[in-house]
């Protein structure tokens, strides 16, 4: 084994054990990781800047800033307070709540979103006089699941779009057929089951008092004209390599430059981005380019078609199933971009997108069955222990798991009949 393909393979497993271990800083390992690789001359400094899609860093870091805003706005509180007061029972405002999650981190990063709907659940809880633990677990899963249907939804369908040159449109319609939307639509319907066997025995009426006040329309009205301005995007650059991210970032500077003016004062928006996953994502874009460069991601494509021979069926079983089991305990970004070019050089056509498309949903569901697998999922088990309740790795699972079989069975089947 040469200089470069020993470096390269030891650096990225130590950066892989430090996201495993330090889950709060991600950042710190990749960036210092990229840089050790730079230094080694693994990787030239330009060749590590071209590692980076900056079409898909402009998609996300817009994106925060305009669901920071959307946050600020107090539209999500007010839509999640109107829910709960309209039930007619407890356990279906539970399931709003879920949907709600849902439904808002289609458009916005998931751990912004649990942060926003975490109070609304600990307090329906509370007028119930139950633990708000298995609610608060299901606000998260719901999250993370519903996050992979759009392209701004979360990293691993930004980072997918980038490497496949797939358009916002792409993700309902592609190639005439139905597209990554409707599969994981199919996975929540069957997680939705789980979730009403968990609340049901919770009929009682939820009393809420509201109190929850919108104080703009605007950060809405820059959300929505984003999404249409995306789809418009995707007839003029349909290979997707610049003007979405363009769009995003001149949307964020739009409303970062609103908020200014209105509020006078943007320190605690600045400090409330997610500027580790930013860095993160740099970092992560840098190490993987530099596994494909010197043959690795070459070896596993070859290891993989020794395992599973021509079937396709079981190259789409062995993937979703391996990408359900590692995301499970490791940050889905890294294993996604490592893994996308493995996927494409096992299927040409049709076949290859039925993998790279059951490889995002599984890398993406698989984070839901442990409380390490997302960082939705720390940010909520950390909220309930400042609340006064710990959840141990049983009580996550007990949700988890169940939750997880039933969306990616119901996501991988509906996906094999339309594109196996």
């Amino acid at each position: 084994m040469d200089f470069e393909k020993a470096a390269s393979l030891t650096v990225f497993i130590l950066a892989y054990v430090c996201f495993v271990l330090f889950p709060h800083r991600r950042s710190i390992p990749a960036i210092l990781s990229a840089g050790v690789l730079v230094a080694a001359a693994v990787i030239t400094p330009v060749e590590a800047f071209h590692a980076v899609n900056w079409n898909v860093m402009g998609i996300f870091f817009g994106m925060l800033v305009l669901a920071e805003l959307l946050m600020k706005s107090n539209m999500p509180a007010v839509l999640a307070e109107l829910l709960v007061a309209k039930s007619p029972s407890a356990w279906v405002a539970m399931l709003l709540i879920c949907a709600l999650s849902s439904a808002i981190s289609v458009f916005a990063e998931n751990v912004a979103t649990v942060m926003l709907i975490a109070p609304i659940a600990l307090e329906t809880a509370r007028k119930l006089k139950v633990s708000p633990v298995m609610l608060l677990i299901a606000v998260a899963v719901s999250s993370n699941l519903q996050g992979t249907a759009t392209l701004i939804g979360d990293p691993p369908s930004m980072i997918l779009a980038g490497e496949t040159a797939m358009t916002f449109n792409d993700f309902f319609i592609y190639h005439g057929r139905l597209s990554i939307f409707f599969f994981v639509e199919a996975g929540a319907l069957a997680s939705l089951i789980v979730l009403y066997l968990f609340f049901r025995r919770h009929k009682q009426k939820v009393e809420v008092e509201r109190h929850e006040q919108l104080k703009s329309w605007v950060p809405s009205l820059f959300m929505l004209t984003l999404i249409v301005a995306l789809v418009a995007s995707s007839y003029i650059d349909p290979e997707f390599k610049w003007l979405a991210g363009t769009i995003c970032m001149v949307w964020a500077a739009v409303g970062f430059t609103w908020y200014l003016v209105t509020r006078g004062h943007v320190t605690k928006l600045l400090s409330a981005f997610d500027w580790d996953t930013t860095f993160f994502l740099i970092g992560v874009f840098v190490l993987v380019e530099t596994l494909t460069a010197v043959g690795w991601i070459g070896e596993i494509t070859a290891g993989l078609q020794t395992i599973t021979g021509e079937s396709l069926a079981a190259k789409f079983f062995v993937l979703v199933t391996a990408s359900v089991i590692v995301s499970a305990f490791v940050d889905n970004v890294p294993y996604l971009v490592a893994m996308i070019p493995v996927a494409q050089s096992l299927a040409t056509g049709p076949a290859q997108t039925l993998l790279l498309f059951g490889l995002l949903i599984a890398s993406c569901i698989g984070g839901n069955i442990t409380p390490i697998g997302a960082s939705a999922n720390i940010v909520t088990v950390g909220y309930l222990r400042r609340q006064g309740y710990t959840v141990k790795f049983r009580t996550f699972m007990k949700l988890g798991i169940p939750f997880t079989l039933a969306a990616t069975a119901a996501a991988s089947v509906f996906l094999w009949i339309v594109w196996g």
